[in-house]
């Protein structure tokens, strides 16, 4: 088994909460709004620990440019589009769909960087994703309720958000793979992505964006949710990705962390206070089955 195997599973776990975690603070700010505020408060935790640790000393130029772009694409573009599919979707269905990033990074580590699994690794990912599948289709009970689970708006362009948050999270990793094989700092790099991708956002704003704008007013109990949500989801989510990708393959990467949604369904049932339906566990199960044969490969 290989460090940063664990190191994408833990960012998986970290994914997990933070998306059960968001919905309450994003439908109240607006997905645009909820991620502004969200990447300023862990662009400042990220930027205490560089200075902290003087990291950044030993981040060179050329590696701005790249880490920019990597936030603009995967960030930016990626972590709003998911948010305002969750907004319309719901956290489970919107989880499936950007589960198909898995699929996106593999192909993509194939065609541009040239990445290869075995025969085992293989069959554990195909694993991993049909289970992944399985859950989040077949994981909810028929006489659901739960505002979770309510349409919210246009469910085709919560569709197409989804999809387009899985193929920005795969190309903002192909694009930051060659600089973190270079083993830089993680800290360092996911500090420079969210920098960029904060002032995206409040370009937007000062715009004039209408999207961009709060749906309500924050208060401190939303801010501090999604403070929390942000050092979870992002501070250490995101660094523990970046850490795997300094010697883990794209495609192999993003199959593992890609079982997070697998990992919200029993926060979803100590939401909810009701078990997954048994679809859910198959899912689980063939997840599990997956996911060691890669870890073992």
């Amino acid at each position: 088994m290989l460090a940063y195997d664990f190191f994408a599973l833990g960012a998986a776990a970290c994914w997990a909460l933070g998306s059960v975690t968001s919905v309450t603070p994003s439908r109240h700010l607006g997905a645009f709004a909820f991620t502004r505020w969200r990447m300023a408060m862990v662009a400042v935790m990220l930027w205490a620990v560089v200075a902290v640790t003087g990291h950044w000393r030993g981040f060179e130029a050329s590696y701005w440019g790249v880490m920019a772009v990597s936030g603009l694409i995967g960030i930016f573009v990626g972590d709003t589009a998911l948010f305002a599919a969750m907004n319309r979707l719901g956290p489970r269905r919107a989880g499936v769909l950007f589960a198909t990033h898995a699929a996106f990074s593999a192909a993509l580590g194939f065609l541009v960087l040239g990445e290869r699994m075995s025969l085992q690794a293989f069959a554990g990912a195909v694993l991993t994703m049909m289970g992944v599948m399985t859950a989040i289709v077949l994981g909810r009970h028929k006489d659901e309720t739960h505002a979770w689970e309510a349409d919210r708006g246009h469910v085709g362009l919560g569709v197409a958000l989804a999809l387009l948050s899985a193929l920005c999270q795969a190309v903002g990793s192909l694009v930051a793979k060659p600089v973190m094989a270079l083993q830089v700092d993680p800290v360092m790099a996911s500090a420079v992505r969210v920098t960029v991708a904060t002032g995206a956002h409040f370009v937007l704003l000062g715009l004039g964006f209408a999207a961009a704008r709060a749906h309500q007013s924050a208060n401190a109990r939303v801010l501090a949710q999604t403070a929390l949500n942000g050092f979870i989801a992002m501070g250490i989510g995101m660094t523990l990705v970046l850490l795997a990708l300094e010697k883990g393959d794209v495609g192999m990467v993003a199959i593992l962390s890609s079982v997070s949604p697998i990992l919200v369904l029993p926060l979803l049932w100590l939401q909810l206070g009701r078990a997954p339906a048994p679809g859910a566990w198959v899912g689980a199960v063939l997840t599990v089955v997956g996911t060691g044969l890669i870890l073992w490969r």
